[in-house]
């Protein structure tokens, strides 16, 4: 039997990816005039914001004493994972140096960035982990400086535990400021913050294509899409949790795709008949949003095998990966397309979102074929260097001479071939006539 949809995705009209392209386009431009007071024009229409945008030390005092201490506490756990983490990661980076023949000397050193931006959502949820997974991130690496920003809410400024997070993060600048306006400020060095190197952190569809149109001259760590969410399961797993957990994820917003793929139509039917009742015990806004994810994105494909279950993770490429299956050490050897993975009935993707310590700045849309999430390696070049003494010219200035000449580039080879005469007594290779 071929793998058949038991709930397929509905047709979506025309994207409005033109539109958003080209009003990103002429605020980035605005921005790039106008600065500071454009900046400042944008936070009071869009966000309906007049206060600071610059976040003073003693703001953030006061806001951290207004956080309740389970919270904080809370906070600190998650921020102790994530940190501890992304420390085993740097540790994996090492420099090193060989030579590769005598007298040639190559190696590579690991350099932080000096400066990094990081953008917190806090739109109609209070990203709290976002700002962790960021800017702890970014610190672990050993960036010398990194500039927060989070939109503010009318009256109320950044959210009290997002300031918290942030701080205990290590945030060195923070501005209260979202969208557009918050990457260019970030970018340009605005508001006093240090103009970035880098631009991290999930957005809506501005602020990623914000992100996406200052690549180049400025790093980032992905383009990210809406969030996604696979769960893959056997006739062993429990219909429960399944269901909330395709739920849970779908809670992200209306375009915010989940797959359910197995090989039991039993467990299929069950967690598609729960899912209404899952959905109504939501509060809004949550509910109509994943219920809307639900009834126009969500797949549920069965299949015969787990190597078909794979087959189709590995095709999809989403951005959480989630196996409730038999035999996890199969699986974690077999699947290779995703941005993270959990694995066994005992994780859920809400762990990787909040707590558990590896980042949730993760690849959607499918780029997760090519690419991981956000991790110390993305403030970090790994750059090379090379020596070369007396005793490695001959061989290395005849090859370098020889390849060049090969390739019509004459410069090359004299560059080459002039060490010989400062440095070796060994003729030159002829030029050829």
């Amino acid at each position: 039997m071929a793998i058949r949809h038991l709930k397929s995705a509905r047709p979506q009209p025309p994207g409005a990816q033109a539109d958003t392209a080209d009003g990103v386009r002429i605020l980035l431009a605005q921005l790039a005039q106008g600065g500071e007071d454009k900046a400042l024009d944008l936070a009071r229409r869009l966000d309906g914001w007049t206060g600071p945008i610059v976040v003073t030390p003693e703001a953030v005092a006061r806001a951290i004493a207004t956080v309740p201490q389970g919270l904080r506490d809370d906070i600190a756990y998650a921020h102790d994972n994530i940190r501890r983490f992304a420390e085993a990661q740097r540790a994996t980076c090492a420099d090193m140096q060989l030579e590769l023949r005598p007298g040639l000397v190559a190696g590579q050193r690991y350099v932080p960035l000096a400066a990094a931006g990081a953008y917190v959502p806090g739109g109609r949820y209070a990203h709290i982990a976002s700002a962790l997974m960021t800017i702890t991130t970014a610190k672990v690496a050993g960036v010398g400086h990194v500039t927060a920003a989070s939109p503010a809410r009318a009256g109320q400024g950044i959210p009290a535990p997002i300031l918290y997070a942030m701080h205990l993060a290590g945030a060195d600048h923070i501005l209260a400021l979202g969208g557009v306006q918050a990457i260019a400020a970030m970018a340009q060095g605005l508001f006093g913050a240090r103009p970035a190197d880098i631009i991290v952190g999930p957005g809506n569809q501005y602020v990623a294509e914000a992100k996406r149109q200052m690549f180049g001259p400025l790093g980032i760590d992905m383009f990210a899409g809406p969030t996604d969410s696979m769960v893959l399961a056997d006739e062993g797993a429990d219909p429960d949790l399944v269901v909330w957990d395709l739920v849970g994820q779908a809670e992200h917003g209306a375009n915010s795709p989940v797959w359910l793929v197995t090989t039991c139509e039993s467990l299929a039917r069950r967690v598609m008949e729960a899912v209404p009742g899952c959905l109504a015990q939501l509060p809004e806004p949550n509910r109509s949003a994943a219920a809307e994810a639900w009834d126009s994105l969500a797949e549920v494909i069965l299949c015969d095998t787990p190597e078909e279950m794979a087959a189709v993770a590995d095709r999809f490429g989403p951005e959480h990966l989630h196996v409730q299956a038999h035999d996890l050490d199969w699986w974690r050897a077999r699947l290779s397309s995703y941005g993270s993975l959990f694995l066994g009935a005992e994780a859920t993707v809400a762990f990787g979102d909040k707590a558990s310590g590896p980042n949730h700045v993760l690849p959607t849309s499918g780029a997760a074929r090519y690419t991981g999430g956000l991790s110390v390696h993305k403030f970090l070049k790994c750059v090379t260097w090379q020596q070369v003494s007396a005793q490695a010219l001959p061989d290395l200035a005849r090859v370098t001479a020889s390849i060049s000449r090969a390739e019509g580039m004459e410069g090359h080879a004299r560059s080459a071939e002039i060490r010989l005469d400062k440095f070796c007594a060994m003729p030159r290779l002829a030029a050829n006539t």
